[in-house]
């Protein structure tokens, strides 16, 4: 696994945790605003930017993941238990994960715009109750296949709608915000997701209700579905670290009408057949996280106003703020 490292060893520790189709790159708007003296691990999750791509065994949920960020975590950590773990988006999953496994290296917990602790697509309530008994509309075979051809093609352009980079300025921040001259880097992170079947988006299967897919056990997109993912967990630690959560209102990836859940997709009429509001509602993200984190006890949610799906990205001095009131300086 590539991990990039900056800051002094003896300094307090910091591991920041990508989310899917990114890579450790995708912090560095947050990174520049961040203390000097501070220890930072960004570690590249299997399959992207620099660290090799073994395939996933999505039937673990994000446990390919975790197991391999949980070394670090503990090098980290020293013995103290005081790193501080951000995860945004897919990387919250992640986060949640080491949580339940290594809740003693964790100081405290910030997820940003997480993956529910449900996982994604395929659940119709707060108690992430499947829609259907084979789970359809989650996993690999939900990913819409323009995105995938034109990411392994490494495509840089805007003629497609469904080009790399058409999709990180439609959804990866709240409408018209304008990367700047951060927009070549961030979607060098896009590019760098190894496409496959073992990684992204990974396998499906056929499914007798709408709409006519369901998971299968292998790459990204199926260790995220209700079949194989449930972190809720946490909720039931005996360690529960603080958690803080940081969210956009203008999230159109994990929200509670998300234009990537193909129930919602459906609702709005843009994949036909949907059964209606009663057999296959959207899924209600932002609330399972809630009813969780309500359980879990200890934790503030933080919303901001006109920011999509990357808060570090679109206020990073203001997220930077976040982390400072987080992050135990030396004694």
């Amino acid at each position: 696994m590539h991990v990039t490292t900056q800051g002094p060893e003896t300094g307090p520790p910091v591991l920041l945790i990508h989310g899917n189709c990114s890579s450790s790159g995708y912090w560095e708007p947050l990174v520049r605003h961040l203390p000097p003296h501070w220890r930072l691990a960004r570690p590249d999750l299997r399959g992207y930017g620099k660290s090799p791509a073994p395939g996933i065994d999505a039937t673990r949920g994000l446990r390919d993941f975790a197991d391999d960020v949980a070394p670090l975590l503990a090098e980290l950590a020293g013995g103290s238990g005081r790193v501080t773990v951000v995860g945004h988006s897919m990387g919250g999953g992640v986060a949640m994960q080491l949580l339940l496994d290594h809740p003693e290296h964790i100081g405290a917990l910030v997820l940003e715009a997480p993956v529910s602790p449900f996982g994604f697509g395929g659940t119709r309530d707060l108690e992430g109750t499947p829609t259907t008994p084979d789970f359809a509309g989650s996993g690999g075979a939900s990913a819409n296949p323009d995105f995938v051809r034109l990411l392994a093609a490494q495509d840089r352009g805007t003629d497609e709608q469904a080009s790399p980079r058409n999709v990180l300025r439609a959804f990866y921040a709240a409408p018209g915000f304008d990367f700047g001259a951060d927009e070549e880097l961030l979607l060098d992170t896009m590019l760098s997701t190894a496409v496959g079947e073992g990684q992204y988006p990974g396998d499906g299967t056929a499914s007798d209700s709408w709409p006519g897919l369901g998971p299968g056990t292998k790459g990204v997109l199926n260790t995220m579905s209700p079949r194989w993912l449930n972190l809720s967990g946490i909720a039931g630690l005996a360690v529960k670290p603080p958690i803080t959560w940081v969210r956009g209102d203008q999230d159109a990836i994990v929200s509670d009408a998300s234009l990537f859940d193909l129930a919602q997709l459906g609702k709005l009429g843009l994949v036909p057949g949907w059964p209606g509001e009663d057999e296959c509602p959207p899924q209600p993200m932002v609330g399972q996280t809630r009813a969780v984190l309500e359980r879990y006890g200890p934790y503030r949610e933080i919303v901001w106003a006109g920011v999509g799906h990357s808060p570090h990205v679109e206020r990073p001095e203001d997220f930077a703020a976040i982390l400072r009131e987080l992050v135990p300086e030396s004694d």
